[in-house]
């Protein structure tokens, strides 16, 4: 712990520094990779919508002594209905069984339930049926897309207020469509099921990874103020400064907030199964993950790709390289440091000739003051009656 603070310390110091600006490019890669990725996801294989959204039945079998492949036993009492519908089994904790199907009119329900009841050895009154129309999914997504369209303008809004400046909201902005595009592509990817759980979990990571970008952007703006008037770093330069100087914190907070949040992911998919727990808990892990890398390794580069196209800006970058050459120049041409940690001079020039007893050098040159040798000029001693 105490190295990771000496690091943390060197990183706010400026003792080392990683180049995150600079090399934005092998940022950009990787994200578009990841959005690639994301979009073959989202296009190709499509999201595994849950019932909430495309309506259908669903039956819960609980209180199973035998739960041995669930699955197969599922589809078969379904099947020997010939219903003719996709079903999907998964199980819930230790001792109940889900089943979902299209939606079937009251008497198939009845019949379906029959069929359960026989197959995993327990009573119809265990056994509970709903009925979910399409409508309500409809709906919940409509009233997801409106608060997500309120949330984006009250940011932009406020973001271009606070830090008087457009370009840094727009930089949050695209943070913010990024962390949510590659979270919502890796659902499609790994064909986990989007549920309102799911989508309250994804408007609550556009939350945390803002929070985490916005930490970041005043540090930047308080360098970047700082640079201004002193002209020694470039825009870019002091953005960068900055996210060194916040990288620890940033991880921190992450790790912090992941670790209960894997937790909770942990248990929902181990002991619990699919539900409203298991929905919230893997939204979160994955977007509080991709929001760390956004705040870090995006936003701050594409604002300072911004930023310096500015003419003020453009000109700020010229200062801070003469001012920078200038001082490389200095560093070079500075007297060396001998390995007694005292600079080489003439003193130290003449203490290593050899003295002519005189005052001078076996080279001719008259030696420092400090190293002649010889006799000394010693103030004459007064009389004895005088002292």
């Amino acid at each position: 712990m105490s190295s990771f603070a000496n690091f943390g310390n060197d990183l706010y110091t400026g003792k080392r520094s990683f180049d995150i600006v600079g090399r934005q490019k092998t940022w950009y890669t990787v994200s578009l990779v990841l959005l690639i990725l994301a979009s073959i996801g989202l296009f190709g294989r499509g999201l595994n919508v849950g019932l909430e959204f495309k309506g259908g039945s669903e039956f819960r079998v609980s209180s199973v002594t035998n739960i041995d492949n669930f699955e197969a036993r599922g589809k078969t009492a379904v099947g020997t209905l010939d219903t003719g519908t996709d079903v999907v089994v998964t199980k819930i904790g230790t001792d109940t069984v889900r089943i979902q199907t299209e939606k079937f009119q009251n008497t198939l329900t009845d019949k379906v339930k029959s069929a359960l009841a026989s197959e995993f050895k327990v009573s119809e009154n265990k056994i509970t049926a709903s009925t979910i129309g399409a409508s309500w999914g409809a709906s919940v997504s409509q009233k997801a897309v409106k608060a997500l369209i309120v949330f984006l303008i009250l940011v932009s809004l406020v973001l271009a207020a606070y830090f008087r400046t457009w370009k840094m909201s727009l930089a949050a902005l695209i943070a913010l469509a990024h962390d949510l595009v590659i979270t919502v592509g890796i659902y499609a990817l790994a064909g986990f099921e989007v549920t309102p759980a799911s989508v309250i979990g994804f408007l609550t990571i556009l939350g945390y990874s803002l929070y985490d970008t916005v930490v970041v952007f005043d540090k930047v703006r308080e360098n970047t103020l700082l640079a201004a008037g002193s002209g020694r770093l470039s825009f870019s330069q002091a953005a960068n400064q900055a996210v060194n100087q916040t990288l620890v914190r940033s991880i921190n907070t992450s790790v912090v907030a992941l670790l209960p949040v894997g937790s909770i992911l942990f248990i929902g998919f181990f002991l619990l199964g699919p539900g409203t727990l298991l929905d919230l808990s893997l939204a979160l892990f994955v977007g509080i993950a991709v929001g760390t890398y956004s705040s870090i390794f995006i936003a701050t580069p594409v604002l300072a790709d911004l930023r310096e196209r500015e003419p003020v800006m453009a000109q700020q970058k010229k200062h801070a390289e003469r001012y920078q050459a200038g001082q490389a120049r200095q560093a070079a041409s500075a007297p060396a440091v001998s390995e007694t940690g005292m600079q080489d001079g003439p003193d130290l020039q003449d203490r290593a000739s050899v003295s002519a007893g005189n005052g001078t050098s076996i080279t001719g040159r008259p030696l420092h003051p400090s190293v002649q040798t010889g006799p000394r000029n010693q103030p004459k001693r007064p009389p004895k009656s005088k002292r």
